[in-house]
């Protein structure tokens, strides 16, 4: 029989959708989180979170093997359409083959998870070097725009490197925030999210900052082709280099610009000691 199973959107949720359909013997159609519900001529039905039987399903993909239990876990943050179904039907033919399904990279149960997984890697690898941050009174934050659910990917990515920091990185798309103090850190659903003008120091940090980019392009060897492969537009709106002359203008009066390369020259003096 077909039918459609809605659930509360969360990946508990969705593995309890799964033990579910093993349980009732059912091979659900669909998958419907509640923030996506939409009518159907086929039958739908509720399935509440059971953290028991999520954990369940999960530990077996991991006897099975660790690297399918990580595709499920990923699977689940990309941006791909269908994404429940992609990932049911993985699983689905994860227990009826066992490990040598991972061989089978063409397999129609394989391939769209591998799609969408090596995309959600891709972004993450470029949002590791393309985040900007602004200081706020000794407050890191900043801003992306991604496809995917990638603040769980990026949070060890800057929580180990920024451990002393306080920071605040907000998701646009998916409108949540990884927030970090002193080594502890959450990822937190925050709906709107708008940053406060820079300073007068942050402001002319960010003049320097896009003179540097310009100055150290080589004009003869301009590529924009390249440029585009390489850092895709559609990475620039929360990008420094690539901001309107808004963006540099502090909310108070800005610093000479002679006292601020002092205070950068000093700091590079004390990083040296």
């Amino acid at each position: 029989m077909e039918i459609i199973y809605r659930y509360d959107g969360t990946f508990e949720g969705f593995l309890s959708c799964v033990f579910d359909s093993y349980v009732n013997k059912e091979y659900p159609t669909a998958f419907q989180d509640e923030a996506h519900i939409a009518g159907s001529l086929f039958p739908a039905r509720w399935v509440g979170t059971d953290l028991r039987h999520a954990q369940r399903v999960l530990v077996s993909l991991g006897k099975i093997d660790p690297y399918a239990r990580e595709l499920v876990v990923k699977g689940f943050l990309t941006c791909a359409p269908e994404r429940e179904r992609i990932i049911y039907r993985f699983i689905r033919s994860l227990y009826a083959v066992g490990k040598p399904l991972l061989r089978q990279l063409s397999d129609e149960a394989v391939l769209p998870l591998l799609k969408a997984v090596r995309h959600l890697d891709g972004e993450v690898h470029l949002l590791k070097g393309f985040v900007r941050f602004s200081d706020f009174e000794g407050t890191l934050a900043g801003e992306i725009r991604p496809k995917n659910r990638v603040l769980p990917l990026l949070r060890p990515h800057f929580c180990d490197r920024m451990y002393n920091e306080t920071f605040l990185l907000y998701d646009r798309t998916h409108r949540e925030a990884l927030v970090h103090q002193t080594g502890k850190w959450a990822i937190i659903p925050l709906e709107s999210f708008k940053m406060a003008a820079p300073s007068a120091e942050e402001a002319q940090y960010r003049r320097l900052w896009k003179r540097f980019y310009d100055t150290i392009e080589i004009k003869e060897r301009r590529n924009p082709g390249l440029r585009m492969s390489n850092m895709p537009k559609r990475y620039w709106e929360t990008m420094t280099e690539f901001q309107d002359e808004d963006y540099f203008l502090a909310g108070a009066d800005p610093l000479p610009e002679h006292q601020m390369q002092r205070r950068t020259l000093e700091g590079k003096r004390h990083d040296a000691r």
